[in-house]
């Protein structure tokens, strides 16, 4: 009988800041960090996810980023940090871990995250997998905006109070019906159920909005072309809010890089989906680093 993974936790600490985060699997197994995208706390990597992942030969660790679940959170409208500072923020959950570097892994927001942390510390990243997710440092004007019913949707929540947790619920229930596959039915009862756990976890619900106010500061950007660690992009071909172009987009920037649709695929980590996803990311090479 195999045993599943054992899931840890661990607070990494700065001065005052707290960013807390799980692992997954053996740590003498390669190391997996998984970076999540806007408004999103660690717990949008399903446990599930990251026990199979694990399983694969992989010790996977996520964490929330700052104003998510657990970790330090800022008045909603205040955020008292920039992207640089969330960028940084990987490299500091991998110093936490005692990890040299990394497989780096980044959904959304969180894949241009891992992009800048790739380009920013290219001796800290394994390599790199950008999920769902658009090129970074890059003119984009020309791809595909999001679907009309998203921008829909985006302009309503504008009106929600955040704080209000039926408002709050509602609302990220919607946002995750507007993201999902249209071939795959939505479970409304299931996604109402887990952006319950996700609103009562958390510190400040209402805080995750801060990061749609981040000035980009002191952001340290190469060229995407110039990318030193392999690049798997994992992108679904219905995504309402990227269109499929922008992970064609990142893979046509950076040599060497491989792409995988996802087919019918939306925003979202579909379960339809994880073998593929899972075994693409496991059979990733990685740079010539040593651990």
């Amino acid at each position: 009988m195999t045993r599943s993974p054992l899931k840890t936790s661990r607070t990494i600490r700065q001065g005052e800041l707290e960013l807390a985060s799980e692992a997954f699997g053996d740590p003498r197994h390669r190391p997996v960090l998984l970076i999540m995208g806007a408004m999103a706390s660690m717990l949008w990597w399903p446990d599930e996810f990251c026990r199979k992942s694990s399983n694969g030969g992989r010790y996977v660790i996520r964490y929330d980023n700052r104003d998510t679940g657990l970790s330090t959170t800022y008045d909603p409208g205040k955020p008292g940090y920039t992207s640089a500072d969330m960028i940084d923020d990987a490299v500091r959950v991998l110093d936490g871990y005692g990890l040299p570097a990394a497989h780096i892994v980044g959904m959304s927001m969180g894949g241009a995250i891992a992009q800048s942390v790739a380009l920013a510390y290219p001796e800290r990243v394994l390599s790199l997998t950008a999920i769902s997710t658009s090129p970074v440092g890059m003119d984009t004007s020309h791809l595909p905006p999001a679907t009309q019913a998203y921008r829909d949707h985006s302009a309503q929540a504008g009106e929600v109070d955040w704080s209000e947790r039926e408002q709050a619920i509602r609302s990220m229930v919607e946002e995750m019906r507007v993201l999902a596959s249209p071939t795959h039915s939505f479970d409304e009862t299931s996604a109402r159920k887990f952006v319950e756990r996700d609103f009562d976890r958390a510190k400040s619900f209402a805080s995750v909005t801060n990061h749609f106010l981040l000035e980009r500061g002191r952001e340290r950007r190469g060229r995407l072309s110039d990318l030193l660690v392999p690049l798997l992009v994992i992108h679904g071909t219905a995504d309402p809010l990227f269109p499929i172009e922008h992970g064609e987009a990142l893979a046509q920037a950076v040599a060497g890089a491989k792409l995988v649709r996802l087919g019918g695929g939306g925003h979202e980590l579909n379960e339809a989906h994880w073998p593929q996803i899972i075994d693409a990311i496991i059979g990733t090479p990685e740079a010539t680093l040593k651990l």
